[in-house]
């Protein structure tokens, strides 16, 4: 059985104190949750905050990106090592707003996976297509692309401990959502790519997000698809109460 996951993006959102607060408020709201992993990543300036308003509590901790060197000429980026010391267990890889905004491509995105797991993190791999992919039939190609892209020469252990988010970037912040039968055949489709790279106990272990405009109204219907198992969410992240919903919903 895949234990549901639920991963909480704030991007560019809350202050120190506010992240702080959210914080807490999300580890004592969905206290008592042991059917679902539950993982909150604000901006890096709030992270070690945010770690310390979690504490010891089932809440994990994720940054929003990384660079794959250890240290360097590298400004304004993060390390592998620095997240691990800060107390981060995730990193979230390939954001749809980091390769359509920072032009940041899929070696790019590889080599900071293969980084991420040499250095103990566990990587939340984001894929997805445009609107006008997806109009024009290449949606499962863009996705195959982008995961045997990220994926190549990863061992099969490692991907299994991957966390794989499926977001169609015309459903992220737009409120418009894929239906549950559309995302469900995409994550299918992701299920059988990772048996014919890997095999189906690997597949089988693999865990698949969905994320676009994921809210606590569409949660139940997402969910209940039998190779969805969890979310990453933005906007309703944000809010206790609407984080606190749909992580009871995937529990």
């Amino acid at each position: 059985m895949r234990k549901p996951f639920v991963a909480g993006n704030w991007k560019m959102n809350k202050s120190l104190s506010e992240a702080a607060e959210l914080a807490k408020g999300v580890a004592d709201a969905t206290a008592g949750l042991n059917g679902v992993e539950v993982v909150i990543a604000p901006v890096s300036l709030c992270l070690a905050s945010v770690i310390d308003a979690v504490g010891s509590t089932h809440v994990g901790v994720s940054a929003q990106n990384m660079h794959w060197a250890e240290q360097g000429a590298y400004t304004g980026e993060l390390s592998p090592t620095m997240l691990k010391e800060a107390g981060c267990g995730y990193v979230i890889l390939g954001h749809s707003e980091r390769r359509e905004l920072f032009g940041e491509g899929d070696e790019f995105i590889h080599r900071k996976l293969r980084s991420a797991l040499n250095h103990g993190l566990v990587p939340i791999l984001c894929i997805g297509e445009t609107l006008e992919e997806r109009e024009a039939g290449k949606t499962q190609q863009k996705v195959d692309f982008q995961i045997r892209a990220a994926l190549s020469g990863i061992a099969a252990d490692d991907v299994a401990d991957i966390v794989i988010a499926y977001e169609p970037i015309w459903a992220i912040g737009t409120g418009r959502t894929a239906s549950p039968q559309q995302a469900q055949e995409v994550h299918g489709a992701i299920r059988e790519l990772l048996t014919t790279m890997y095999d189906g106990s690997i597949a089988s272990r693999c865990r698949i997000l969905y994320g676009g405009s994921v809210k606590p109204a569409n949660i139940d219907d997402l969910i209940s698809q039998p190779d969805i198992d969890g979310a990453l969410v933005g906007g309703a992240s944000l809010k206790v109460d609407s984080f606190a919903a749909i992580a009871k919903a995937c529990a």
